[in-house]
């Protein structure tokens, strides 16, 4: 048995699961709704205040979906209840970043500055002008995101210029060696 499929998925208070026929769950809470298709290999059944996957078969496929819906339960379920953060910084010299009404603007040392705009459910936060934050409630959107802001310039090894996520550690290079 998968030993994250297993585990009960706790359901708070204010938190609403609906599963219709076809394995499309929804969830409503605080902060919004999400709606997921999840493998039809997999039930999810609600009973006092947990929510509980279980699989069909021991069938390879279904073992391997078994893990994979529980979390995807899991992080639907965080999502509308604390939602998610994704902080990045930009290092390098004149780099910075800033709000143009809901879109964020980038100057990263481009001849031009780069405009990206937020999808639904997304909002960037601009605590400084070297930081950025990507709130919402959808984990994979939040980080697909990130990972869009960051590919920008990324950073790169020699000088750690460049856009990062807070906390990662850039693995530098040794320049040229002289005489």
């Amino acid at each position: 048995m998968s030993r994250i499929g297993k585990k009960p998925v706790a359901v708070p208070a204010g938190v609403q699961i609906t599963v219709s026929k076809d394995n499309l769950v929804t969830v409503k809470g605080p902060l919004g709704q999400l709606e997921q298709r999840m493998p039809e290999d997999t039930q999810i059944k609600i009973e006092d205040n947990q929510a509980l996957v279980t699989r069909l078969s021991d069938d390879k496929t279904h073992r391997s979906l078994h893990g994979l819906t529980r979390s995807l339960l899991a992080n639907m379920i965080e999502g509308v209840t604390k939602g998610y953060v994704r902080n990045l910084e930009l290092v390098g010299v004149g780099y910075r970043a800033a709000l143009q009404g809901k879109d964020l603007n980038l100057v990263v040392g481009y001849s031009h500055p780069v405009i990206i705009n937020p999808p639904r459910g997304v909002e960037f936060e601009v605590p400084a002008p070297n930081k950025i934050s990507v709130k919402g409630i959808d984990k994979q959107v939040v980080g697909q995101i990130a990972a869009e802001i960051r590919a920008v310039r990324k950073p790169e090894p020699y000088l750690g210029k460049g856009i990062k996520y807070e906390g990662e550690q850039i693995r530098r290079k040794v320049g040229k060696a002289g005489k």
